[in-house]
């Protein structure tokens, strides 16, 4: 119809909360409805606004015996503004009362609520006995709705009037209705809500294959989404694989329906394959080796551009009715906007997803004292990835530090945070912090990003020739324990609150373990969900490793190949039993599980030295005897440099007592203790200099050398590489 004037609503002056049964802006919860309808009349609104990309909706019930229209839901609105609208008569000169007059579609000019908008376009909610409601949209553009969105309009509501009721007031359900064309619309906005959870492109062609496609007696459906003057397939059901092989990257020049259909945003409707070939000779080749009969192309359309076709397709030869054209037009808008969405978030997600997979270790090291796997499991739902990471990082002397963590929230700042957290703990760890001044540093870190930042964490560091395991948490779960005769337990233990809601000093925890054990650590999404608390997962977990470690034989290793091999069989068994469900998560789970292995007594050598000049010479001695013992002759003239230069250094710059330590391991590992804890450091020495290239000396003889910091003192350490036919790794 023509554009009217709207005159200026009147209506009684009620706030948001004093008015129930409407929507407040911006949308989201609804007074005097139930939980059904709240959640339909929050999609129809939110479809209906972004189907004419209008300001704000509104949907009113229609009391036929008073005459009057009353408000159901209000979309975009301030509550002042949308409180003018709750109660019209049906005789009022606003849209809303036109379009149930005259049962069509009607669009009205005018700003009459002074918001910006342009007009206000409304269709009634077909009932069986009339109009029962209708949708209103406030309109930010001049002119006419196009045909597509007045199709999708049109759809909305009659799916609406097959959907809402209840409540109080005439109802807006219509009751039993017959003929396709209903049905079909009753679909489309069935259609409407699913799309209005669909997440990703796979989603919506899901989405439409099961609505849309059986109502219209179609078999065939293929998304292809323009990429320049190209066409990429984004999705399909019922064709072969072959023949999406075949139209993938096709150009549009190459597919003429689908460059008329582009170019003119306008649907295509090809009723039989001989139309087809009279329409589009130069067509034959590819329309014969498709397995259709009849076609309809229709522009999807986001944004007001055309971002690709939507093209049903028929097994047999088939003519379009004018109800059936209107609603699959409708189609291509309501799939555009989903689609579009949808690949947004398909492409951030993917980069969020890859830059957490690329911030996780690709492969956990092996080490003399420990072998590990883990598994990473990213929520099964939601539209963010999380940010869980693991860790495994070797320390001086066969010690292990191990780490695990839980950014909170999801998204890729949660994903990047996760990353700067692992780069901080790995530096950190480098440093040979203790457990609870690591976590000291980190919540520093983390309390810098923000209020709103937090991260649960647990590091661990075992020491193999003291047979223990230290360890503090922050707000995490805590470590599964589990010794070789078949023991399983977990500490009790209080952890500390999360990193950047903790204040210092954090708690250090200390285990002392066997020969061989395996430390389960975890994130939270593993052993939370939403049938059990932690407490119950940890003790799910802990019954599934006691019978997985059993049936696994993971201390009966032949070798550290198999030793590894079983421990990812353990996760695998872990993460199916406490994750069944992990498409319906909405929670990233972690797992990391270390085989450890204490340093045999027979490969540790210690020596205190008295603090005076002979204590280099007493050392040179003992380390002679002691390789020779260990069959390392070969070593034993590097050695004895490195041990003079370490202990002359402690004579002359630091205090004892003086303790030197020898470890064989797949490296000769040397160590001297001092109880000073002043920091050694290489520095330029000029020719002239009688000294000052001791340290220099160090690291060119050895691998690796460094030093870490005890309570009472510090320890300089060197590592040289074996002799090769020395070395035996030992199960």
């Amino acid at each position: 119809m023509t554009a009217e004037k709207a005159e200026p609503v009147k209506g009684p002056e009620q706030s948001e909360r004093s008015r129930p049964g409407f929507l407040s802006a911006p949308g989201e919860d609804i007074w005097g409805a139930g939980e059904r309808d709240a959640k339909t009349l929050g999609v129809l609104l939110e479809h209906a606004t972004a189907c004419l990309g209008g300001l704000g909706a509104l949907v009113h019930r229609h009391d036929g015996a008073a005459g009057r229209l009353r408000l159901v839901a209000a979309r975009g609105l301030a509550p002042e503004s949308a409180a003018v609208w709750a109660d019209l008569p049906d005789e009022q000169d606003v849209a809303p009362a036109h379009a149930v007059r005259r049962c069509a579609f009607v669009n009205v000019a005018g700003d009459s609520l002074g918001i910006g908008a342009v007009g206000m376009a409304a269709v009634p909610i077909p009932g069986a006995d009339g109009s029962v409601g209708v949708l209103s949209v406030l309109t930010a553009e001049l002119g006419e709705p196009e045909e597509t969105q007045r199709s999708l309009l049109c759809a909305l509501a009659g799916w609406a009037g097959s959907r809402l009721g209840g409540g109080t007031g005439p109802s807006l359900d219509p009751g039993p209705v017959a003929g396709a064309e209903r049905s079909r619309s009753v679909r489309m906005g069935e259609l409407t809500a699913a799309l209005a959870e669909a997440v990703t492109s796979r989603d919506v062609v899901r989405a439409v294959a099961e609505f849309v496609l059986a109502p219209f007696g179609a078999d065939g459906l293929i998304f292809e989404l323009l990429e320049g003057d190209r066409l990429r397939v984004a999705g399909a059901a019922g064709y072969p694989q072959q023949y999406l092989s075949l139209i993938d990257g096709i150009t549009l020049g190459a597919h003429v329906p689908i460059r008329d259909a582009v170019r003119t945003r306008t649907p295509l409707f090809v009723e039989s394959r001989a139309e087809i070939a009279e329409r589009y000779p130069t067509l034959r080749s590819l329309s014969d080796a498709s397995p259709k009969e009849a076609w309809a192309f229709l522009p999807m359309m986001a944004s007001g551009r055309v971002i690709g076709l939507c093209v049903m397709s028929f097994s047999e030869p088939r003519s379009f009715g004018d109800d059936e054209r209107s609603l699959l037009t409708a189609l291509g808008g309501l799939v555009g906007q989903s689609l579009e969405r949808a690949r947004l978030y398909d492409v951030e997600h993917t980069r969020a997803r890859e830059l957490q997979r690329g911030l996780l270790p690709k492969t956990l090291p092996r080490l003399p004292a420990a072998v590990a796997a883990a598994r990473y499991l990213p929520a099964g739902r939601g539209e963010e990835v999380g940010g869980d990471w693991y860790d495994l990082i070797p320390l001086s002397a066969d010690r292990v530090a191990m780490v695990i963590g839980d950014v909170m929230g999801h998204g890729i700042t949660e994903a990047a945070t996760m990353g700067r957290l692992r780069t901080a703990v790995r530096t950190l760890a480098d440093l040979e912090m203790p457990p609870d001044e690591l976590f000291s540093r980190l919540n520093d870190l983390v309390s810098d990003l923000g209020e709103d930042f937090y991260a649960t964490c647990l590091y661990a560091v075992f020491d193999p020739v003291a047979r223990t395991c230290s360890y503090s948490l922050a707000g995490h779960p805590p470590p599964v324990i589990v010794h070789s005769d078949g023991t399983v337990h977990s500490p009790d233990v209080a952890p500390d609150p999360p990193l950047g809601a903790a204040k210092p000093p954090f708690e250090t925890h200390q285990l002392h373990l066997p020969d061989e054990s395996l430390i389960v650590l975890c994130t939270d999404g593993l052993v939370e969900s939403t049938t059990r608390d932690s407490y119950e997962g940890l003790a799910q977990l802990r019954q599934v490793i006691s019978q997985a470690t059993a049936d696994t034989g993971c201390f009966e290793a032949a070798d550290e190949d198999d030793d590894v091999r079983r421990l990812e069989e353990l996760c695998d068994t872990v993460m199916s039993a406490l994750q069944p469900d992990h498409e319906q998560t909405k929670d990233d789970a972690g797992l990391l599980i270390v085989h450890t292995r204490c340093t045999p007594a027979r490969d540790v050598a210690s020596y205190a030295l008295p603090e005076d000049p002979r204590s280099a010479g007493q050392a040179r001695d003992y380390i002679r005897q002691q390789l020779s013992a260990w069959g390392l002759d070969d070593l034993t003239l590097t050695t004895e440099l490195l041990a003079s230069e370490l202990v002359g250094n402690v004579v002359r710059h630091a205090k004892g007592p003086i303790h030197l330590r020898l470890l064989r391991s797949r490296t000769l590992i040397c160590e001297v203790y001092d109880g000073s804890l002043t920091t050694p450091r290489i520095r330029h020495a000029s020719y002239t200099d009688e000294g000052g290239r001791g340290l220099q000396l160090v690291a060119a003889l050895s691998q690796r050398w460094g030093a870490r910091y005890l309570h009472d003192g510090k320890c300089i350490w060197t590592e040289q590489d074996l002799p090769p036919p020395v070395f035996r790794r030992e199960i």
